[in-house]
């Protein structure tokens, strides 16, 4: 089974592992751990190389399956019992972390604030959309957002992961903030992810340390998708310093 180092180290942007099997009509190898996020929840999969002795390969894509991670790689794969290295590509990664803080900077400041469930999201590098139940969207409730939301960027409020059984994780109140329940029925444990004193919910994504990693928030659009089920679109801006800061 493939150890998911992201899973508590989301800062991780270069590890050590051993290839415990191959699929060759996949073109994949699966490791024994793996920092590399295989994509869910509205977060895309990372990118990234491996290395061994002799040898280098682009990871192509990620799959689950038999409680393995597959790296599905471009170019040669490493035989079995080969320790390679994995390296992240980080700019994008991080870019993601705080991207995905952003939304949940979002989320709890919509769901506090104005009692507003989460009916979808996706997201990429710096931008991303989510959508909540709202009747009414206008400009100056926008504004307000924005300005609440950032409000919490400065308050540097820190970002905890645990672990949970599912039981004792379905005890907490308003874990589940989206309007459906996607986490499956059979999973014994449960991944949560907390800004302190804002927002706490179940998530599968990787996330910064604390809310002024993620810098300033913009507002970009907002859109009505029905009659209850407003859109609010963000950007943040890049940041390659303090990516490659937390990448040591």
């Amino acid at each position: 089974m493939t150890e998911l180092i992201y899973q508590l180290d989301s800062a991780c942007r270069h590890f050590k592992a051993i290839v415990l099997a191959e699929d060759l009509s996949a073109h994949a190898v699966a490791l024994d751990r793996t920092s590399f996020y295989s994509g869910g929840g509205g977060q895309p999969a990372d990118r990234g190389w491996l290395r061994w002795s002799g040898g280098e390969a682009i990871l192509g894509s990620t799959q689950k399956r038999d409680e393995n991670l597959w790296h599905c790689l471009e170019g040669l794969l490493p035989q079995v019992g080969t320790e390679v290295e994995g390296i992240l590509d980080w700019p994008r990664r991080y870019a993601l972390m705080r991207t995905h803080s952003a939304l949940h900077i979002l989320c709890g400041v919509v769901w506090r604030d104005y009692g507003a469930q989460v009916t979808g999201g996706s997201m990429e590098p710096l931008e991303g959309r989510m959508d909540f139940e709202f009747e009414t969207m206008r400009h100056e409730l926008v504004a307000e957002i924005e300005l609440r939301i950032n409000a919490e960027v400065a308050a540097a409020r820190a970002v905890h992961v645990q672990i949970l059984p599912r039981d004792e994780a379905f005890q907490i109140p308003d874990l589940i903030r989206t309007k459906v329940n996607l986490l499956p029925e059979g999973i014994p444990f449960v991944r949560t992810v907390e800004i302190l004193g804002l927002d706490l919910q179940a998530d599968g994504g990787t996330h910064v340390a604390n809310t002024r990693e993620v810098g300033p928030i913009r507002v970009v659009e907002y859109k009505s998708k029905g009659k209850i089920n407003k859109r609010i679109y963000i950007r943040l801006e890049p940041n390659t310093a303090e990516a490659a800061e937390q990448g040591e």
